[in-house]
């Protein structure tokens, strides 16, 4: 990745603000550092459309709306361990989902229990709006931090796999701290720098990428969320695991995996979820994710946090 200021964005440390940090991993274009205040690790400098936002509404074409991820993303067991967290904390109510991309997730809300919520969805990718809109997903087409809800307050607010996208992610957790009634709650699902897949993998792991910008442990994730006193972090988790994705890896070069592998790949795992002839390997599966979420291993970490 070039240097020249003119054509990448520097990022001071999205978690304490400080600009202080030591080269920590390149991977190709990605630049990853460390913040020596707090440890930290995203990404600087970055090309200006991921600072932006625009990236995605380039990459909504190959990624997602390609039939492999639309046909993932709309499977039952898509969200299940996302829905299993929300309905233990919020039964009913309006719902927000920031980057919502094809609405699937609020598709599955409002399918699986009908009148139960009100679901609204954003995002930057304008294409990936048109869809969420076709399957009966009202949509706000407007950047989250710039868009006036009109005094609207929200029961749920959710980012899932989002705030590792984000060149400033305080910005959305203060707004969506200003968004929610009191009592609300918010969802914040980020990939887990401390994972046994980076532990194993390093640089080949896939999701080391440069639309990547920030990589949280839990503890740099307990700190993004302290940094905001309107919340309370009522539960922390680590969840989900995927073997197929360390096995292919693992026997790669350290490079970029192309959105129409990641989507295939998607889709084929999402169809062995659901396979009858794989049925006696998920209670051991079940208990190897879980293992490895006590330990704080699993691939993602996820956040419930209640507003004061």
């Amino acid at each position: 990745m070039p240097d020249d200021s003119t054509t990448t964005h520097h990022r001071v440390c999205p978690v304490c603000e400080q600009d202080d940090a030591r080269p920590w991993l390149a991977k190709e274009r990605l630049r990853l550092v460390q913040c020596r205040r707090c440890a930290m690790v995203y990404a600087s400098p970055v090309d200006p459309e991921l600072a932006s936002g625009k990236f995605y509404d380039r990459l909504a074409a190959p990624f997602y709306l390609s039939p492999d991820k639309l046909e993932s993303d709309f499977a039952p067991v898509r969200f299940e361990r996302e829905l299993r967290l929300f309905r233990n904390f919020c039964e009913r109510g309006r719902v927000l989902d920031v980057g919502c991309s094809t609405g699937a997730f609020l598709h599955q809300l409002r399918t699986r229990w009908p009148g139960a919520y009100d679901p609204l969805g954003t995002d930057v990718t304008g294409a990936a709006l048109d869809h969420a809109e076709s399957r009966g997903v009202t949509v706000v087409r407007a950047p989250f931090l710039q868009h006036d809800f009109g005094g609207a307050l929200f029961d749920a607010i959710c980012f899932w796999a989002v705030m590792e996208h984000l060149a400033e992610p305080k910005g959305f957790l203060r707004k969506a701290a200003a968004l929610l009634r009191p009592g609300g709650v918010c969802f914040v699902l980020v990939p887990n720098l401390q994972s046994f897949a980076v532990r194993l993998l390093g640089a080949k792991y896939r999701y080391l990428m440069p639309d990547h910008l920030n990589y949280f442990t839990a503890a740099t994730f307990r700190a993004f969320v302290a940094a905001e006193p309107a919340f309370e972090m009522v539960r922390l988790e680590s969840t989900h695991f995927n073997p197929v994705v360390i096995w292919q890896d693992f026997r790669r070069a350290p490079a970029r995996v192309s959105a129409v592998e990641r989507a295939r790949l998607l889709r084929r795992t999402t169809n062995w979820k659901q396979a009858s002839w794989l049925r006696p390997l998920r209670a051991p599966y079940a208990g190897l994710e879980k293992s490895l979420g006590a330990l704080r291993l699993a691939d993602n970490l996820v956040a419930v946090l209640r507003r004061g």
